[in-house]
C-alpha cells in the first residue's frame, strides 16, 4: 500500500474536506472530563457499568471535539455519517448482553487509503481517485467491524502517501495536517493525520500503513505509538498498494496495550493476501505485557546514531541516554552493536517500479473513478493544477520506470536479503531479544526494507517541546517480543505528553 515516510517539493491544491454537519444527537448524556485520552480498556470499564458512557456518546463527543479543534490540524479528511448510527446499534447489542470483544463500541479512524464499503471515498487524498465509493471493507476493517469497532472517519495524509511528491502531511482533498503539539512542527509522513488524531484525542485509536516509515516517522513525531507489523501479519487487500514486498497496514495509538488489542483484532488469514497465508494466527498479542517484562532481555543498541549525515556517538543523544537509563533501570541487559549498513543503491529504482505495476493495476480494477492508470492521474492533475509548477514530481519518475518484474525479482531478493541479515546477524551473534534506537538514526528504512517488524514508543519531549521517541525491532515473527519489551519501557517512562492544542 502506498506509505513512504518523507515527500519532497511543494505543491498546493484546494482543500475539500467532507466533516458532517454536527450532531448533538446522543450528547445529552454528560461525557467524563478526559474521555476524549482515555484508553480503551477504560473506555471499555465506563460503557460497562451500568448507565455509564455508550459508544454513542462517545461518538457524538469525539464528533464535537474534531468539529471544534481540527480546522487547526486538518487530521480528519473525512467523518463517517453513518458512525453515529452504528454505535447506538452496537449500544443496543451490549444492552441485551452481547458484547464482541475490548473494541465493541470504540472509535477507530482509518488511514484514506483503507478501503469501507460505504460511503466514504478511499482516495489516498487525491481528487483523481474520489469517485464512487469502494464496494467493500479491506479485510482489516471487516475485522474491525467483526470485533464491534466503530469506523469514525478517514485521516489526512501525503498525498498518494508520498508517492505525487510533496509536503508531508498534505493532500488534496485534506489539505496540510499539523502537529497538535506545535503547529510549525514536522508532522511525518505519510500516516500524518492517523498520528496528528490520535494525539489530538480525535478517536482513541487509528490505522495508518507503511511501505517505509509511513507508521514509524509520524508516530514519532506526534508523540503517539506506532506499530509496524512483520509484513504479512495483517493482510493488505483492499488497501491501496506500493509495494507488496513492502506493504502493510498498523496500529496507531496512545499505548502499547491498545496497539495489541488492534492486532488482535486485525490479524487473520486472507486468502486475497498471500503473504498473510502463513502468518502466525490465534496470537494473543497482549499476553506477554506484563509488570517485568524487561527484566533480563537483552537488548542491542547502536553505538553511534546518524544526524545530518554524520555518524556520532549515542552520548550525543540525551533523549536516547536517557532511553537507555530507563531500560537499564528495569532490569535489562543492554549490548552496544555495530549495525552494518545494506547495500541501498538501487532502492528508489526499485520501489518506483513496483509503484508502477501495483498502483496501474489496482487502478485499471477500482470502478467508478476518473483514472484508471498512473498515466491517466498525472494527466488529471496536471489539467486540475496546472502546469507552471512540476507539483508531481515522483509521480512523474514513478510512470517513467521502465524495469520489469522479471528484471527487478532478483534484485530485490538480494537486496531484501542483504537487509535481514544487518538485523539476523546482530540478534544471532549477541543473543539479543530486540534492538532499540532512536528513530533519527533511520534504523527503520532497514527495518522496512527486511519486512521485519517494529515499534515507536514516545521517550518525552525535546528542548524544543517536541516529541521524541525510542524505536524498537527485531526479526521475522518478534511482534510478541516487540510489544512486551515496549509496553515495558512505556509503563517505566510514563512519558506520552498530550498535546495542549
Amino acid at each position: 500500500m502506498l506509505g513512504i515516510g518523507y515527500g519532497m517539493g511543494v505543491f498546493v491544491h484546494q482543500v475539500q474536506r467532507v466533516l458532517p454537519a454536527q450532531s448533538s444527537s446522543g450528547a445529552s448524556a454528560p461525557v467524563p472530563p478526559g474521555t476524549e485520552y482515555a484508553s480503551v480498556r477504560e473506555l471499555g470499564e465506563q460503557m460497562a457499568r451500568p448507565g455509564g458512557l455508550t459508544s454513542a456518546n462517545l461518538v457524538s463527543y469525539l464528533q464535537e471535539r474534531i468539529h471544534k479543534l481540527d480546522p487547526k490540524l486538518s487530521s480528519i479528511i473525512e467523518l463517517n455519517p453513518e458512525a453515529l448510527q452504528i454505535a447506538r446499534e452496537l449500544d443496543l447489542e451490549r444492552a441485551n448482553g452481547k458484547v464482541r470483544g475490548p473494541l465493541h463500541g470504540i472509535p477507530v479512524l482509518l488511514k484514506d487509503t483503507i478501503e469501507t464499503g460505504d460511503t466514504q471515498q478511499t482516495s489516498a487524498g487525491a481528487f483523481g481517485l474520489v469517485g464512487s465509493a469502494a464496494p467493500k471493507d479491506a479485510f482489516i476493517v471487516e475485522r474491525l467491524r467483526e470485533q464491534g469497532a466503530v469506523i469514525l472517519g478517514k485521516t489526512n495524509l501525503t498525498e498518494l502517501a508520498g508517492f505525487r511528491g510533496g509536503p508531508d502531511g498534505s493532500s488534496g482533498r485534506g489539505g496540510q495536517t499539523r502537529n497538535p503539539h506545535q503547529a510549525g512542527a514536522e508532522v511525518g509522513g505519510s500516516s500524518s493525520g492517523s498520528a496528528a488524531a490520535v494525539a489530538a484525542g480525535f478517536a482513541p485509536l487509528a490505522v495508518g500503513t507503511e511501505t517505509n516509515g509511513s507508521i514509524i516517522v509520524p508516530a514519532a513525531f506526534n508523540g503517539v505509538v506506532g506499530f509496524k507489523p512483520g509484513v504479512g501479519l495483517l493482510s493488505r487487500s483492499g488497501i491501496i498498494p506500493a509495494s507488496h514486498r513492502q506493504d502493510t497496514p498498523g496500529p496507531m495509538t496512545r499505548s502499547v496495550f491498545d496497539a495489541a488489542l488492534m492486532l488482535n483484532a486485525m490479524s487473520g488469514k486472507d486468502p486475497h493476501d498471500a503473504a498473510s497465508v502463513d502468518a502466525p494466527q490465534g496470537i494473543d498479542y497482549t499476553a506477554l505485557l506484563k509488570p517485568g517484562a524487561l527484566q533480563d532481555k537483552r537488548i542491542g543498541y547502536p553505538v553511534t546514531f546518524s544526524a545530518n549525515g554524520e555518524s556520532l556517538p549515542v552520548d550525543n543523544s540525551p533523549q536516547f541516554r536517557k532511553t537507555l537509563e530507563v531500560l537499564r533501570a528495569q532490569g535489562a541487559v543492554l549490548v552496544p552493536v555495530d549495525m552494518r549498513l545494506a547495500d541501498a543503491s538501487r532502492y528508489g529504482e526499485l520501489l518506483y517500479a513496483d509503484v508502477k505495476d501495483e498502483l496501474n493495476d489496482y487502478l485499471a480494477k477500482r470502478e467508478g473513478l476518473p483514472v484508471k492508470s498512473v498515466s491517466e492521474l498525472i494527466a488529471f492533475n496536471e489539467k486540475r493544477d496546472g502546469t507552471d509548477t512540476d507539483h508531481q514530481p515522483t509521480l512523474k519518475e514513478i510512470n517513467a520506470s521502465t524495469l520489469t518484474a522479471d528484471e527487478r525479482q532478483p534484485l530485490w531478493d538480494a537486496m531484501i536479503e542483504d537487509f535481514r541479515g544487518t538485523v539476523d546477524e546482530l540478534i544471532a551473534q549477541e543473543n539479543l531479544d530486540a534492538m532499540v534506537s532512536d528513530f533519527d538514526t533511520n534504523s527503520y528504512f532497514a527495518v522496512a526494507v527486511a519486512g521485519y517488524p517494529g515499534i515507536s514508543v514516545p521517550s518525552g519531549k525535546n528542548e524544543d517541546g517536541v516529541p521524541t521517541s525510542a524505536y524498537f525491532f527485531g526479526a521475522r515473527g518478534s511482534e510478541p517480543t516487540l510489544l512486551a519489551v515496549g509496553h515495558g519501557y512505556e509503563q517505566a517512562a510514563q512519558k506520552v505528553a498530550k498535546p495542549s492544542l
